[in-house]
């Protein structure tokens, strides 16, 4: 991985990674001053004389695109913006809650159909499914935003093609989209950015063992299957293989990996044997 130089803005002076070299003056600015008219630039003249317009082909655009809002880290923490959302992010986060929300609706339709006479069981259990997927996300998200990094969830075609589908399917495949992480980081921000995603649901899975076990009535079907889908979710995306966030972590600290690995495995199992209801 290439290492990232700070420049310093030439109007304002603050250090940033994205430093715009201007094409007339030849100063670097920053991401706010990089247009000649806002940075003072001696040759403003030339950007504003006229220019022969050249004319273009046309050329077909993709079917589906998406634009990557960047926010420099400096920028952000000068605003008192250390987490942030754009826009683009919380539409896409919209709609990936929405599309994981109707997977959790859909579960009884192949597990137990009994569960539509019961809409507040029902309705717990989609909320909880869906808070399980979206909170691991945004702690990846959190993480690599705290490292000074650019991250934001997108929704992906495949993901959430895969994932409507599994709506009317037996077979569920939750991935209607990621965090996107950008910028310059080592093998540890990767491992640490990794990893807080899986912690976050063993965290979870502990924390609904506990609601399982206390007088909850008709909600303890909900807490029992709130610790089976948080330790599966730790557990699945521990596996050290291509995409997945254990690879990452495992290439960071093979026994941080081996700890929490562990841990979900332990929770998996016993979700499936302190919980028969399941």
């Amino acid at each position: 991985m290439e290492s990232v130089c700070k420049v310093k803005c030439h109007q304002c002076g603050v250090e940033t990674y994205m430093a715009f070299r201007c094409p007339y003056c030849d100063q670097y600015s920053c991401v706010e001053h990089r247009l000649p008219e806002n940075h003072n630039c001696s040759e403003y003249w030339r950007a504003r004389a006229p220019r022969k317009e050249s004319v273009k082909p046309l050329k077909s655009e993709p079917s589906y695109k998406h634009t990557i809002t960047m926010m420099p880290s400096q920028l952000a923490r000068a605003r008192g913006k250390i987490i942030w959302f754009s826009l683009t992010e919380l539409k896409h986060l919209l709609i990936g809650t929405l599309l994981t929300m109707a997977i959790g609706f859909s579960m009884p339709l192949y597990w137990d159909q009994g569960l539509y006479s019961e809409p507040l069981v029902l309705t717990a259990l989609a909320i909880i499914f869906t808070f399980s997927f979206i909170t691991h996300e945004l702690a990846h998200k959190i993480a690599a935003q705290h490292h000074g990094l650019w991250a934001e969830f997108r929704i992906t075609m495949f993901g959430a093609l895969i994932t409507l589908l599994s709506i009317i399917s037996p077979f569920k495949i939750i991935s209607p989209g990621a965090v996107m992480v950008g910028g310059a980081a080592d093998r540890r921000t990767i491992g640490r950015t990794s990893i807080v995603g899986p912690l976050t649901n063993i965290v979870l899975a502990l924390l609904f063992i506990i609601l399982a076990r206390l007088p909850s009535g008709p909600l303890a079907f909900a807490f029992a299957f709130g610790v089976l889908i948080n330790s599966f979710i730790a557990l699945f995306n521990l596996i050290p293989f291509g995409v997945l966030d254990g690879f990452k972590v495992f290439f960071w600290s093979k026994m941080i990996w081996a700890i929490a690995f562990s841990a979900s495995l332990i929770l998996t199992v016993y979700s499936y044997m302190a919980f028969p209801i399941l």
